[in-house]
């Protein structure tokens, strides 16, 4: 999985705030427009785009970006 690919992907999920404020370090629970929707946007945009499945507990348990692209490859 590319990185940069997983980034826009995640980042396109957020309505306002920067594509500069997303880079594979993000601890993307502490960015300001982080909220259960976005969570489940998430979880829906893995599952359409990478056709894996996870859960708000797998958003729970990662804290940055890279962390959760990981995960997911390795799902």
């Amino acid at each position: 999985m590319d990185i940069k690919e997983f980034i826009e992907n995640f980042a396109g999920e957020f309505d306002e705030t920067p594509m500069e404020m997303f880079t594979p370090e993000t601890d993307y629970k502490a960015l300001d427009e982080w909220n259960s929707l976005t969570a489940l946007s998430i979880v829906a945009m893995v599952d359409e785009v990478y056709n894996k499945t996870i859960t708000g507990a797998d958003l729970r348990n990662h804290t940055t970006i890279a962390e959760l692209a990981e995960f997911v490859e390795n799902k």
